[in-house]
């Protein structure tokens, strides 16, 4: 089973739980991160994400983690990997997204490296997707220097999005 909790050098993430609601929200009522995730979300869209991604934990045994600063607990965003039919095909992607403060400092990447750690070296996946809108040049260079190849252009959500893919390492 993959860890609960997760800890980079500056944050610490603890698994999605019902608590977690109330930062969701602030998250999903920012436009400027809901930007390139199709949009802001309603207090009751929050709460069915919410739903989701807790009966993706519990059908998958992973998903979603809420991330805070470790020195001042600061909710910083939220990561995981989340089962999705995407371009046809069934996948397991790497999820992230940070509070407009925290971006640019490296962040999304630290929690990426600990997401794909859990990915392939607890669960044994053997590769993992990833994906954005074509405008989203910060995180299309997070996926790069996490070691994502771009495979192809694809719609998703009827929005013009690159896809990725990591192959998991040899062993």
């Amino acid at each position: 089973m993959p860890a609960i909790e997760l800890s980079t050098p500056r944050l610490i993430g603890d698994r999605l739980r019902t608590e977690h609601l109330d930062w969701l929200c602030i998250m999903h009522q920012d436009p400027k991160v809901m930007a390139t995730l199709a949009g802001v979300r309603s207090n009751e869209q929050t709460k069915l994400f919410l739903q989701e991604n807790l009966t993706h934990w519990e059908r998958y045994r992973f998903g979603l983690w809420m991330f805070r600063d470790k020195i001042d607990n600061r909710f910083v965003g939220r990561g995981g990997l989340r089962n999705i039919h995407i371009a046809g095909n069934d996948e397991v992607e790497l999820a992230y997204s940070l509070m407009a403060e925290f971006w640019g400092k490296g962040l999304a990447t630290e929690m990426g490296k600990a997401i794909l750690k859990v990915g392939f070296q607890q669960i044994g996946l053997p590769e993992i997707v990833c994906f954005t809108m074509t405008t989203n040049f910060a995180s299309q260079r997070v996926m790069q220097k996490l070691g994502f190849q771009y495979e192809r252009d694809i719609v998703h959500a009827d929005l013009p999005h690159v896809f990725y893919r990591l192959k998991a390492p040899a062993k």
